[in-house]
This record gives C-alpha cells, structure tokens and sequence, in this order.
C-alpha cells in the first residue's frame, strides 16, 4: 500500500528554497514588464552594401517622424573624416537631422554620454568597413549594450556591409588579411548574414560552404542595393534601389543549400 508520510514536505527545505523561488518569480517579472511596458516595435533595416540616398529616405519613413533624428555610426571605418563627409553630402536635401557618434576621438570632454546621445536618437544608421574592429570596440565601449536599449526602445536601427552584418548572429567579414573569415555580430537577428552577395565573387560560395559544414547557420543574402526589413525578429519585407538587386534566404533542405529569392516589395525612388 502507497505510505503517505513519504509524501509529507520538509518545511525546513521549504524555507531555505523559498526566498530563492520568489526572487525568481520577481525577476522573471520584473523583466517580462520591463520587455512590454513600452510596446515599441523592434526594427531592422538591413542592406547589403553602402548606404545612399534612396536606402535613408526609406531609413526616414520607418521612423514614421517628421524630420527625425538620424545618427550615422562610422566605427567600421575609424570615423574616417570623407566617410562622414559623404554621409552629410547624402543627407542634405532629406528632411532629417543628420548627426555624428565618433567612438575613436570621444573623450570625457564631450558633453553627452554614448547612451545619453544614441537613446535619443530616431534612428541610428551603421556605416560600412572593418566588422571585427567595430564589434571589438562597441564591446570595449559598452556601445553593444547601448544599441540593445535602442533597439528595444524602437529606435531604428538600420545599415549596410559591416553596419548589415552586425545585427546578425554572424557571417563573413573581410576584417584580417588574405581571406574572409566568420565573425559574430550582436545576434539581434538570430539568424547568419551575406552582405554583397553578387557584387563580390568569393560571398556567395563561401556562405553556401558555411552553411552547409554547419559553421554559420541558415540566413539572409543581401545584394548592394537591396534591403531586408524585420520588425520583432521577423523577416517583413523586401526592398530595392534598383529592379536588378534582390535577397535571399538561404538554408539547407536534404542535404543541400537552398535559395530562395525573397521577392521585392519595393522599389525605391
């Protein structure tokens, strides 16, 4: 017969456990609040090459503001002084505010924090260039931290090349001498990423050998002039600067890769 005093608790267990399972039970809720007090939608704009005229309108539009506020990040490239030129000269007749996070002259002497700037940004665009250095010093920085907090504060986050492949879990980069190699980004997208997918001969073959030998998992190719929109961790929408650019989604079925070509929603004037 089934003896029930086995089956009686040991209070004094209870009581050491219990102070443990009510602080988790606060802290699990305390961050599922956290993660839906503000309703904001989580956005990605990512594109495959350097950013343009067309690919910021359409930066513009997502914020859905007037004459927003939109930060140009140029670690990737050192905040190289013609970079930024260029991404003023590219700005200049959109209705926006264009402004500037340097990460290599900052000093305490600025008067507004990473945080402090970025946070109040509409958008904040990724510019092209070295990917591992810019991982490496956003880390050193704390600018990886600042960019999940605008991310999901809803700020847009958007970019091409080094400034595309950063939101991903990782792909190619071509950071260090001699040859492409894999590098992790931030992982907002929870997927792999090829940026200039066509534009570059050696992308494309060695994503599908990536992929395949399990060393990045399944993901999205991008051409230049195409862009990938995700709203909450979720493929939306393509887009285009052209009628000759697209994306893909590229995976393995039976062994094989599989690409699939992701029609294109929009072309962008």
């Amino acid at each position: 017969m089934f003896n029930l005093e086995h089956c009686k608790p040991d209070y004094n267990q209870v009581k050491k456990i219990f102070p443990i399972l009510l602080c988790i039970t606060y802290c699990y809720t305390a961050f599922a609040q956290k993660a839906t007090d503000s309703g904001a939608t989580r956005t990605i704009f990512a594109y495959g090459g350097g950013f343009n005229k067309e690919f910021m309108q359409y930066v513009i539009r997502l914020t859905k503001k007037q004459n927003p506020k939109v930060c140009f990040l140029p670690t990737a490239m050192g905040d190289n002084a013609n970079v930024i030129l260029a991404w003023y000269a590219t700005c200049e007749d959109l209705v926006m505010r264009p402004y500037i996070q340097r990460t290599y002259v900052a000093s305490y002497t600025e008067k507004k924090s990473f945080e402090e700037n970025l946070l109040s940004m509409d958008a904040i665009v990724v510019g092209g260039g070295n990917t591992l250095n810019m991982m490496a010093i956003w880390k050193a920085q704390g600018i990886d931290t600042v960019l999940r907090k605008a991310y999901n504060k809803g700020i847009i986050l958007a970019g091409g090349s080094a400034g595309s492949l950063c939101w991903f879990q990782g792909g190619t980069t071509d950071s260090r001498p001699k040859e492409l190699s894999i590098v992790k980004g931030l992982g907002f997208i929870q997927t792999s990423h090829c940026p200039h997918y066509h534009s570059e001969p050696l992308r494309k073959p060695l994503y599908f050998e990536n992929i395949l030998k399990g060393k990045l998992s399944p993901g999205y190719a991008i051409d230049d002039k195409a862009g990938i929109v995700f709203e909450n961790e979720k493929y939306v929408r393509s887009v285009a600067a052209d009628d000759k650019s697209n994306t893909y989604y590229v995976s393995v079925i039976d062994g094989k890769i599989d690409e699939k070509l992701l029609p294109v929603g929009e072309i962008l004037k």
